[in-house]
């Protein structure tokens, strides 16, 4: 009777995948023994595996390279990395190794280019596409790094004032580019998206602003849908609108030369996931060269932001089952220990799913469980799979200890959940482990982050005078301690 998970796993789904082994009746993620992660360095825990990094934006340039071949495109691929999905160092040390660009989305972020900078990982031809609504920090930033001699920091236009606002601090004439305010699917409560300026208005604005502004040039016209990439009617008809735009623009404007179509690749959310990149890549860049040669227009140089793409498959979190707790006939609840909406907030707050796989035990018997999570709201759980209506795991057994993983969490669920900060219900940040792989292919691991103490919280909360006093006291009486028993020895 085949009533083991790995029969559950082999009869619903292409099992071994790439990143996705089986060996010694545990689970490999990319080479990596996750049990052995596990007995090193304890659960709940949060990994990262660097070279995925790499090995995405590597498979986008190639896909982009293929299509401009195949379609003997003229203009230039670049690669930008979109900084919030995470920010953190390791993040982007490794992906400033592929030759790409940053995108960027508030004040702070310029902070971090000028930081990579100083380190020789960013130069002035490194494009930085500053993006988002630019309050009063965030223009002096921008025009700072300019008038510095970054000419290809090239900020986004938003809104309608801010052109005057960079003209004033900026020094030297400097390259613009203008968001398209895309209009969102049918479902959204809204219609139009609140970034950018209007189709109808962009040409209208372009005149008014900067057609005959002598300190401005328009070099980029961007464009992002809130969905993301995807092969639908609703983004064909959207890229269909933008290039219409953008033919119409180039028209009146030599100095626009860039298209940027944002981001939304989607990541693997399931192992039964499919989408084909490589189609996806060649018909967007076919549709731009088809759509140019019509209105006898150059076609422009494309621009990617590619945020989850870049990050989300290279994170991953792992946590034990403590406790089984059967609420009725039909419910058992699989309690971890952690939180998912402290540390993946998304799981929480949009519904988002994640590949989630035991990492031990596949070849017990399996049944249908619920996740809870150790705060005490009652949305701190996880209920069901991407391709189903529900989870499967190992039959829960208190001598016999289960860790289940949930993959590719590696885009915004650290900023989201307030990293290093407070967590709902004061549930700790788990400790965090850096992966690394050399040119032989051996792992290593260093620690990034230890999980949270409680002084590093209530420190937060304001009870940092306490806690001093407590640990002065502490201190005292080992010191008191010790000199009574050098006198009594």
């Amino acid at each position: 009777m085949n009533n083991k998970y790995i029969d559950l796993i082999d009869q619903s789904f292409h099992f071994p995948q790439d990143e996705f082994t089986l060996e010694d009746k545990t689970l490999r993620f990319h080479n990596i023994d996750l049990m052995k992660l596990v007995e090193e360095h304890g659960a709940p825990l949060k990994f990262t595996y660097l070279p995925q990094i790499s090995n995405n934006i590597q498979r986008a340039k190639t896909w982009f390279a293929d299509a401009f071949e195949k379609h003997n495109y003229k203009g230039k691929y670049n690669y930008c990395y979109c900084t919030k999905s995470s920010h953190f160092k390791h993040v982007l040390d490794e992906a400033l190794t592929n030759d790409i660009h940053i995108e960027t989305s508030s004040a702070f972020d310029i902070d971090i280019v000028r930081a990579l900078k100083k380190e020789g990982k960013i130069t002035d031809k490194t494009y930085v596409l500053s993006n988002g609504f630019k309050r009063e920090k965030y223009i002096t930033n921008i025009a700072e790094l300019i008038n510095d001699g970054h000419k290809n920091c090239i900020p986004i236009i938003d809104n309608y004032e801010e052109i005057d606002l960079l003209s004033e601090e900026i020094k030297c004439k400097f390259q613009v580019g203008i968001r398209i305010a895309s209009e969102e699917e049918p479902k959204f409560e809204f219609y139009t998206s609140r970034l950018g300026i209007g189709y109808k208005n962009i040409v209208p604005f372009y005149k008014s602003q900067i057609q005959d502004n002598e300190k401005v040039e328009l070099k980029m016209l961007h464009f992002f849908i809130n969905t993301g990439i995807r092969d639908n009617a609703y983004y064909w008809n959207e890229l269909t609108k933008c290039l219409k735009v953008y033919t119409a623009l180039k028209k009146i404007c030599p100095s626009l030369n860039s298209l940027n179509i944002g981001g939304g690749f989607p990541i693997k959310n399931s192992l039964a996931f499919d989408f084909d990149y490589a189609y996806m890549v060649d018909e967007i860049v076919n549709q731009i060269k088809l759509v140019c040669d019509e209105e006898g227009v150059d076609v422009p140089n494309i621009f990617t932001e590619f945020g989850s793409f870049t990050v989300g498959e290279s994170g991953g979190a792992i946590y034990k089952i403590l406790y089984q707790k059967q609420q009725n006939d039909r419910e058992k609840w699989n309690m971890i220990n952690s939180s998912f909406i402290t540390t993946l907030p998304d799981t929480w707050a949009i519904n988002k799913r994640f590949v989630m796989l035991p990492i031990n035990r596949w070849n017990d018997s399996y049944e249908r469980v619920l996740l809870g999570g150790l705060t005490c709201d009652s949305d701190d759980y996880y209920n069901s799979e991407q391709h189903v209506n529900a989870i499967y795991l190992p039959k829960y057994n208190k001598d016999k200890p289960l860790y289940i993983g949930f993959f590719n969490t590696g885009a915004y669920q650290e900023t989201i959940g307030g990293f290093g900060g407070l967590q709902h219900c004061l549930i700790p940040t788990p400790k965090h482990v850096l992966i690394q792989k050399d040119a032989e292919g051996n792992l290593s691991t260093h620690v990034f982050a230890e999980q949270q103490k409680s002084e590093n919280l209530l420190g937060i909360l304001g009870y940092e005078t306490e806690i001093k006093e407590e640990k002065e006291i502490e201190e005292s009486r080992i010191k008191t301690a010790s000199l009574l028993e050098n006198r009594l020895s």
